[in-house]
């Protein structure tokens, strides 16, 4: 089963976790599944979070598509930096 490790900095865990709760719907309709969610433990402001996804291609499309709308909207936003796992 494939996944998608996501690492975002200077972020508040709970921060993340609300967004996160709120785009599970979104998420699985696309089958994106969150799994774990971390904060480092050497560094309180980044968040580490695995997704079992579907499938790696339609997955890297979708969030590609995302993060390039988002960066339309403001070329400063902070996006998590994304690994697809096998």
């Amino acid at each position: 089963m494939p996944h998608m490790l996501a690492t975002l900095r200077n972020v508040a865990l709970i921060t993340i976790k609300e967004v996160l709760e709120n785009d599970a719907k979104f998420h699985a309709e696309h089958g994106i599944f969150l799994e774990h969610l971390w904060q480092n433990a050497d560094d309180s402001n980044e968040a580490l979070f695995l997704f079992r996804i579907d499938n790696v291609d339609s997955t890297r499309k979708l969030i590609d598509s995302l993060h390039e709308a988002a960066l339309k909207d403001d070329p400063n936003v902070n996006l998590p930096d994304i690994k697809y796992l096998e």
